[in-house]
């Protein structure tokens, strides 16, 4: 049980109430709070190290870096929103912090408008044949469907050919349009894209039958944000299927693909599918790839 005194010692450091206060709003990693607070890694390490042990933060591995988020009671929450209005440096924490998340979005929308049209072409890591047939295999017989994270569409356009209707969700403008036309060039009229985040897509509550998230859930900021999206979309009784990166350390590709998370592994997709209000949630490793850096692809599904 969380120590009510060692907290409020704790809290009365601003350093750690600035930390908390980021904390609180969003997950961010060591790197990322260096950048907000203009503070050296030990520092703010052993902060963090302390805001553990006391049970106010937590921290989840992505690969190589630890991403820490705030996990305080409400009673301690709010002396410390409290107490963080008294310290002059909070307001350009918030904007700096602001800054950080916009400059994620940005960077993987460059990232996405840069790759529009070489889907093909390019390597797309887990971006398999063999994963993507598993995937239809468990697709079959839906009228509406929903492909968040779509990029040029091929997976929309193989569903579109068996669906009624198929609306495809994807962040990046250049992308939509060049997938648009695409659709309209191969005649799927019942195909439309829309300009969308994954974690609040432009879509009805309880209007889809089968939603499907492949290959971009790491791009996600928050990942449990898309999956939640998914289950209120869905009618009662619809699926959802994501394909994504089984959990890896090749830290290399937050650069070379933009990438958020470093995969997940199956008992994380599965808690948070559960946590969304997923039933009969079930995972498999669809896929292995056989050159460096080794991707393995991951398959969960789950009814709502």
């Amino acid at each position: 049980m969380t120590s009510t005194i060692k907290s409020l010692k704790l809290l009365s450091d601003p350093t750690r109430l600035r930390l908390l206060s980021l904390l609180a709003q969003d997950a961010l990693s060591v790197a990322e709070l260096q950048e907000i607070l203009g503070m050296g890694q030990s520092r703010i390490s052993t902060q963090l190290s302390q805001l553990k042990a006391a049970g106010l933060a937590t921290d989840e591995r992505s690969g190589k870096n630890n991403v820490y988020s705030a996990s305080m009671p409400a009673e301690l929450t709010a002396i410390a929103s409290r107490a963080a209005e008294e310290i002059p440096e909070i307001a350009s924490d918030n904007t700096a912090l602001r800054h950080i998340l916009s400059k994620r979005k940005d960077y993987a929308r460059a990232y996405f408008d840069e790759l529009a049209g070489r889907f093909g072409k390019d390597y797309v890591p887990g971006r398999s044949w063999k994963a993507l047939a598993e995937a239809l295999l468990k697709a079959m017989n839906y009228r509406h469907v929903a492909d968040l994270g779509a990029g040029e569409g091929t997976l929309s356009q193989l569903l579109a050919q068996r669906a009624e209707k198929v609306i495809a969700i994807d962040l990046s403008p250049k992308m939509v349009d060049y997938a648009q036309k695409l659709a309209e060039k191969n005649g799927l009229a019942n195909l439309e894209f829309r300009i969308g985040d994954i974690e609040d897509p432009p879509i009805d509550d309880s209007s889809i039958d089968l939603v499907i998230l492949s290959q971009a859930l790491h791009h996600a900021e928050h990942p449990q944000r898309a999956i939640d999206s998914a289950y209120r979309i869905l009618r009662p009784g619809g699926r959802l299927i994501v394909l994504d990166l089984l959990q890896h350390n090749f830290s290399e590709a937050r650069e070379l693909y933009a990438d958020r998370w470093l995969g997940f592994s199956e008992s994380h997709i599965g808690s948070m599918l559960e946590k969304s209000g997923f039933t009969g949630i079930e995972t498999i490793i669809a896929d292995k790839e056989e050159s460096h850096p080794k991707f393995q692809t991951l398959l969960a599904v789950g009814s709502r």
